[in-house]
């Protein structure tokens, strides 16, 4: 499990160090993220301790949660100043969500209806 971590936070360094020197203004654990997809694309398999690894973090997901909470209290007063801001934010990323996946699903499904069947 600790190899596996190490990968995964690996892939993580990989993508700050990758944004620091394009200066891309997307988060490197992003673009870390998108390196471990495509390799473990290009690999065809997840290896067991990697599957392990990420069903234990996943499995632990809320407690990353509490830091938001816990920002959220802290400043409260903020946020009831500029609380028309967040909500226009958080109602159009919302949307925008919604449809970016939205098509991105149209996509998948196309391409799996045009992609030959296995058997």
């Amino acid at each position: 499990m600790i190899g596996a971590l190490a990968v995964l936070l690996a892939f993580q360094l990989v993508g700050e160090i990758a944004i620091r020197w394009s200066g891309v203004p997307v988060p490197g654990p992003v673009i870390g993220m998108l390196l471990l997809f495509l390799t473990l694309h290009w690999r065809k398999s997840l290896p067991a301790p990697l599957r392990t690894t990420a069903e234990t973090l996943l499995s632990h997901l809320s407690l990353l949660f509490i830091p938001a909470g816990v920002g959220i209290v802290r400043y409260g007063a903020l946020l009831a100043e500029e609380w028309l801001a967040v909500t226009v934010a958080l109602v159009l990323s919302t949307l925008i969500t919604v449809a970016v996946t939205a098509l991105v699903m149209q996509t998948v499904i196309r391409w799996r209806r045009g992609a030959p069947h296995d058997g």
